[in-house]
Formats: structure tokens, sequence, C-alpha cells
């Protein structure tokens, strides 16, 4: 269980940081702000339901080992259900109005998509010292 753990771990924490630092500015510098934009909104449901799903199965992996960072990978999970459901269609409903001429949007988009990336930080923090302590 416990080499389970740490290979869906690691593959969480590799996919986070390749979609985060790789494949989403990549996509910016390829194609144009309004494509992209499009491209990323259908792309971000998949990425939540990949860092739910996989932290949801590390977590339960790691239950049999260690409860406390099976604990922190069950708030990941959590935290990007959350991202997923609630999170993400305030930051579309904000971008749509600010791309409709809503000036007030625009900070609200701004500001709900700060929270989105520091969010995303905070479980990349969480899952760098999940598998620290794997060392």
């Amino acid at each position: 269980m416990e080499y389970l753990s740490l290979l869906a771990v690691s593959t969480l924490f590799g996919g986070m940081m390749l979609y985060s630092f790789g494949f989403a500015p990549l996509v910016f510098h390829a194609l144009d702000g309004e494509t992209a934009g499009r491209f990323l909104r259908a792309a971000f449901p998949w990425y939540y339901l990949f860092v739910t799903g996989c932290a949801g199965f590390s977590a339960f992996l790691l239950a049999f080992v260690d409860w406390r960072p099976a604990a922190g990978l069950l708030v990941v999970a959590l935290t990007g259900l959350a991202a997923r459901e609630l999170l993400m269609p305030r930051i579309n409903d904000a971008r749509d109005q600010d791309l409709a001429g809503d000036i007030s949007a625009k900070k609200r988009f701004a500001w709900l998509h700060g929270g989105s990336v520091v969010l995303n930080m905070l479980q990349l923090v969480g899952l760098g010292a999940v598998l620290y302590g794997y060392a």
C-alpha cells in the first residue's frame, strides 16, 4: 500500500506542477487570448477531477499506513472538489460578465482567479510535505 500511495501522490504532484507551470502558460503562449481562455475553460474541469480523484485515491491508500498525511490528502481532494464545483463556475461567470462589459466583474474575476491560484499553491505545498514525509 505504501508504494502505491507514494506513486499516486507523486503522480498528483507532478501532474499539478506540469499543468500549473507548463501546460497553462504554454496554452497562453501558443494561442491567442480568447482561444486560450476557451481552451483552458474546457480543460479545468478535467484538471480538478484529476486532483480530486488522485488525491482521494492517495488518501485512501495512505490511510492504511499513516492517517496524518492521509488527512492532508483528503483536504487536497475536498478543496479540489470545491474548486471544481463552487469556485470554477463563479470564476467563469465573472469572466463572462467582464467580457460583456461589466466593470465590477473584472475585479471579481481577478480576486476569484487569484484565490484559485493561491489554493492551487497551498495544495502543492501540502503534497510536497506529504512527499517529504516519505524521504
